[in-house]
């Protein structure tokens, strides 16, 4: 049997089919559906494209999507894809492809992935963290993804910034409504705000990255502003969680040697003698989500 997975974005959607031993089969990518119902029968249609260009019928279906699915009433909440929020999306996916279907976030596939066959492997636990567009992440421990009672394991990105600056407080309105959550720090959109709060310059993330790379004294400014908040907010995830390996992932992953300026920076926050957390970057790049919506079925489930 092989494993498809689907990750359902807020601008494209991906499919891939995946061998036993994680080959990849095939792939396909669509523009996602502004709409429900059309979500919906494109991710139908999808899914029957990859069954035939992998060869076979016979698969399973993992979907990372974003928000979460209420375990009670197994509706999704708090996606970013508004049309998604208030629908049964497992139930009418199982419904439109005639078999049972795997859901979990998007931030929790990506860290299946990565501790599957991706920068985490072989770990016995591993955070992923996504920082982009916003903030979040997903814990896998011995190989299983760990997505909690209410199915929001791994929602640090709406947890207060720790050790707040005067200048840190109270801080900006999330898009959750509160103030001063780590996404409203740590996030892409968040660094450019950052700059242009303290340089009345507007620049991308990437612009700020090339600009400090050239040696501009505030973009390098920024940028540590940038890693100082990150590391204090993982501190909290270290000192909880205690993971073997954390795996960045999502956009600002790729600003250079960020993995290593935090693995210093996690140092004075964390309580311990004896730092021994790994921070590295994702293996899977962009494809690591849907990689892990594949891998939401288990070996036995062959």
């Amino acid at each position: 049997m092989i494993r498809i997975g689907v990750d359902l974005g807020g601008t494209k959607t991906e499919a891939i089919a995946l061998g036993a031993d994680g080959t990849l089969l095939a792939r396909k990518r669509i523009a996602s559906a502004s709409r429900y119902a059309d979500a919906i029968e494109s991710i139908r249609a999808l899914v029957a494209d990859i069954r035939q260009s992998a060869g076979s019928t016979a698969a399973s279906v993992g979907i990372g999507h974003p928000g979460s699915i209420n375990p009670r009433t197994g509706l999704v909440r708090n996606a970013n894809s508004s049309h998604l929020n208030g629908q049964p999306l497992q139930r009418d996916l199982t419904d439109a492809l005639g078999q049972e279907v795997r859901c979990a976030n998007d931030a929790n596939c990506f860290a299946l992935s990565e501790a599957t066959d991706g920068a985490g492997a072989g770990a016995h636990c591993v955070f992923g963290v996504i920082a982009g567009t916003g903030v979040g992440g997903g814990i896998v421990i011995g190989g299983r993804l760990h997505e909690g009672g209410g199915l929001i394991a791994g929602e640090w990105g709406h947890t207060a910034l720790p050790r707040p600056s005067i200048e840190e407080v109270p801080g900006l309105r999330c898009g959750c409504g509160r103030l001063g959550c780590v996404e409203s720090w740590c996030s892409g959109p968040a660094l450019v705000r950052d700059h242009q709060r303290v340089t009345g310059e507007s620049f991308t993330a990437d612009q700020i990255a090339t600009k400090a790379a050239g040696g501009d004294v505030a973009a390098m400014a920024t940028l540590d502003r940038h890693a100082d908040r990150l590391a204090r907010a993982l501190s909290t995830i270290v000192n909880v969680l205690d993971p073997d390996v954390i795996v960045l992932g999502g956009g600002l992953s790729n600003l250079p040697g960020l993995a290593a300026d935090l693995e210093t920076r996690l140092v004075p926050h964390v309580f311990t003698d004896e730092f021994r957390t790994r921070v590295v970057v994702n293996r899977h790049g962009d494809s690591s989500g849907v990689r892990g919506a594949a891998w939401l079925w288990p070996l036995e489930a062959r």
